[in-house]
């Protein structure tokens, strides 16, 4: 089983997206028992809140529910627990650094590193622009899929 965490600042924005967004992706390519996929925040500002009206309108058009999610924190031992970890920005990877130490495996990775244009996924906290985010979840997500399975040992490749 592979499995993913995708990370934020609070766990109600960005990283639930990516996580439904992925569970959704790989539901439709029938892979979903071969993923476990998680989501977790760096802070602990938004700990046992739902996701965030944004996303779950955003997410809701494309019909994808993110019923029964609420933030948590990454833990150190997530490190040793995931396959794949992702950051949406780099502020994102500087709080796993701190919380993980070293990235010893080459673990911790920006969502859109695998894409064409790698780049940081903007806050709608902030920017209020889910739509714009939702299209780079989306993007980071499917690249990454992708790169999993070309390259994971998983499938008998590397």
């Amino acid at each position: 089983m592979i499995k993913i965490l995708f990370i934020c600042h609070g766990n109600i924005c960005r990283s639930p997206m990516a996580e439904f967004v992925m569970k959704d992706m790989v539901a439709k390519r029938g892979l979903s028992d071969l993923f476990y996929i998680a989501s977790a925040a760096t802070s602990t500002e938004e700990i046992g809140n739902p996701v965030h009206y944004g996303t779950r309108q955003k997410l809701k058009q494309y019909g994808i529910s993110v019923d029964g999610k609420y933030a948590t924190q990454v833990k150190k031992r997530d490190y040793e627990k995931y396959d794949y970890i992702f950051g949406m920005d780099h502020w994102n990877m500087r709080n796993m650094k701190r919380i993980f130490g070293p990235n010893r495996t080459k673990k911790l990775h920006l969502l859109l590193d695998f894409s064409k244009n790698p780049r940081e996924i903007a806050d709608p906290w902030y920017t209020g622009d889910f739509d714009l985010t939702y299209r780079d979840i989306y993007e980071g997500c499917e690249t990454v899929l992708d790169y999993i399975m070309l390259h994971d040992s998983m499938y008998g490749k590397k």
